[in-house]
């Protein structure tokens, strides 16, 4: 009996060895990574949180010319466990300094003919990481799918349905600005019928997934999520056929000896996706030497509130004067300035600006022949030629930066688009911000002068439609969980007043739509706000605008919920900013833990019953218990000296 049960314990632990060799942990060991093949060959990965199953068996594999790497494998070899440590900096975003800490291991799978390609997994305390690495000798190959899958059986998705290609106004779609399904059982078709876009958020099993990809790069298209109907497992899709431009290159192009980009799973609480950096973490580092130029911090806007017909000299003066009394640093020229302006007057507009310290940002067509939008300047980006002459006057005329919009497409010529702006710009000191454009997936580490972009159902469709004006706190109490999560957001966000030149009507309080300030993060904050809507906001308010900071060295999550509240707290030099919102219709009392902070003093602005500003100082409570009032759709904003 003894030799019984001797030999039954060294199957048991030859067994968990085995699957030991096949596993990789978090470096706290809560999160577990298992990867194998099931009977067909077909490589499978597993997702355990604290014990829990978060990911069923989902699919890994690639098809590229005559290889199939996604069916009849075998896992024919396991790395060592190696730890990857990172640290860097970003000159805007939610965090200064990351740090990013990771378990890493490589499985190799081989195909019938003796190719083989290997998938490297780096699981950090935040989430799970991984990419395809290809053994060869360089040669280049299209990849023709990806099977990469995500089985979420159990979960609820907050998940954003693609706008099919083609479609919308001018048919400049998809640009990422629908509004999100939440709390779906997951599996729920996109009524769309082009699938879901990242970040997509997920609870399952009592904790939280968010999925998203980063380091895409110029060889590889973008990709999104789909999903059978009722079939709870996402799969990675390529683009649509049409979401092309230039030489109609839609499918990645990948070398036989590098790597695909990173597909990422964030997961734990939701504090742990609020804080996330995953995003940037895996994205490519720094790509451009110098990057001086690149100033984060607030601009006027008149669009917003005046729309087409006054992109005119005077009222841009009125905004650059408006900015100068802000003490924001830019004023945002948008469309068809070159007609109603011209460059002469431009560079008049810009000398005034400078003189007043403000820099001015001139809005872009993408253009060609993919883009029937008429709005000018357009066909002025096209090649690098054109891109290098059109910079170089700009940089001449002491513009600091660009808005190019209407791209409408993920496929690889697209993403190569974006990066050839990028770079041109970065040469000549130019910031960038991307509108009608797709996610930028982390691509703000790489090339930092992308200061924003929109990729967001933001501010502008609550001046288009009451529905979307209706919808808006709902919607705006997503975006911290999701799009917000690891990229800038152009929301444009800050209407304390009323929508002028529009029949809409805000719901949101100007407590409320003060908080966004700091609940969103952009590398430049364009604000929604008119001179003559702040005219009639108090001065208190004025001048928390003028002194809020550009950029944040800290983040921490407080608390909230998708799409019902949230409340966040961001650090600058040694002062503390909590904001929140209530994206719900009814008033509601939370308890903040704010013990982090200590006893301090603290200045508190939130609304009166007739939604006017108000300003209190208080003490913050020796426990950090601190019981606050939310109105229906509304806010506060907390100053901790």
């Amino acid at each position: 009996m003894k030799k019984i049960f001797a030999f039954t314990t060294l199957l048991m632990l030859a067994g968990l060895r085995l699957l030991a060799a096949h596993q990789v942990s978090s470096p706290d060991g809560r999160i577990v990574v298992d990867v194998f093949t099931d009977d067909q060959g077909n490589p499978k990965y597993t997702i355990a949180f604290n014990g829990s199953k978060l990911l069923a068996p989902s699919s890994l594999g690639l098809e590229l010319d005559g290889i199939n790497f996604f069916s009849g494998l075998k896992l024919v070899a396991a790395s060592g466990i190696e730890s990857v440590r990172d640290q860097y900096n970003m000159i805007s975003g939610k965090r200064t300094i990351n740090h990013y800490l990771a378990k890493k291991r490589t499985f190799t799978f081989q195909e019938k003919s003796g190719r083989k390609i290997a998938v490297i997994f780096q699981v950090s305390n935040d989430g799970v990481a991984f990419r395809y690495q290809f053994a060869g000798n360089g040669e280049v190959k299209t990849v023709k799918a990806e099977y990469t899958s995500f089985a979420l059986p159990t979960a609820r998705a907050f998940i954003q349905p693609l706008a099919v290609a083609k479609s919308g106004w001018e048919q400049a779609n998809p640009s990422y600005e629908e509004h999100y399904y939440q709390d779906v059982p997951a599996g729920t078709p996109s009524e769309l019928g082009a699938g879901f876009i990242y970040p997509a958020l997920f609870h399952v099993a009592g904790n939280w997934v968010l999925i998203s990809e980063a380091a895409v790069g110029r060889d590889w298209c973008a990709t999104h999520l789909d999903c059978e109907n009722g079939n709870p497992e996402y799969k990675v899709k390529f683009p649509d056929a049409r979401e092309v431009i230039f030489d109609k290159q839609l499918l990645p192009v990948q070398k036989m000896n590098g790597v695909s980009p990173w597909r990422i799973i964030a997961v734990g609480s939701l504090k742990t996706i609020v804080e996330s950096t995953l995003g940037t973490d895996l994205a490519d580092p720094r790509a451009i030497k110098n990057a001086s130029f690149v100033k984060p911090g607030k601009a006027s806007w008149s669009w917003i509130n005046s729309k087409d017909d006054y992109i005119i000299y005077e009222e841009q003066k009125k905004y650059i004067d408006f900015a100068a009394d802000m003490h924001w640093q830019y004023c945002l020229i948008d469309v068809n300035w070159d007609r109603n302006i011209g460059y002469d007057k431009i560079k008049e507009l810009a000398d005034y600006a400078k003189g007043k310290n403000v820099g001015l940002i001139l809005w872009y067509n993408s253009a060609g022949d993919w883009n029937t939008v008429k709005y000018t300047p357009r066909n002025k980006l096209l090649t690098k030629e054109l891109r290098q002459k059109e910079f170089a006057l700009l940089q001449s005329m002491g513009i600091k930066g660009i808005k190019v919009d209407f791209f409408g497409g993920d496929g690889k010529s697209v993403m190569q688009y974006y990066d050839d702006i990028l770079q041109d710009a970065a040469r000549y000191d130019l910031m960038v911000n991307f509108h009608g454009a797709t996610l930028p997936r982390g691509i703000a580490r790489t090339y930092p002068n992308l200061v924003t972009a929109e990729a967001v159902k933001g501010m502008e469709y609550a001046t288009f439609d009451q529905k979307d004006a209706d919808k808006l706190p709902n919607h705006a109490a997503m975006l911290p969980f999701t799009r917000n999560v690891f990229d800038p957001m152009d929301f444009t966000p800050m209407n304390l007043y009323k929508f002028t030149s529009t029949n809409t009507v805000r719901k949101t309080t100007a407590a409320f739509e003060l908080a966004t300030t700091i609940v969103f993060w952009s590398g430049i904050q364009h604000m929604a706000e008119s001179p003559e809507g702040m005219s009639h906001v108090p001065g208190f308010a004025k001048q928390f605008l003028r002194t809020l900071p550009d950029t944040w060295n800290e983040t921490r999550f407080i608390t909230g919920y998708p799409g019902k509240d949230v409340v966040i707290a961001r650090r600058s030099g040694n002062k503390w900013f909590v904001a929140g919102i209530n994206g719900e219709q009814t008033a509601k009392e939370l308890k903040l833990d704010l013990a982090f902070l200590g006893k301090r003093k603290a200045v508190w602005i939130n609304e009166d019953s007739s939604d006017l500003l108000k300003q209190t100082e208080i003490t913050l409570p020796a426990s950090g218990a601190l019981p606050i009032s939310l109105a229906a759709n509304g806010g506060f904003v907390l100053v901790i000296e």
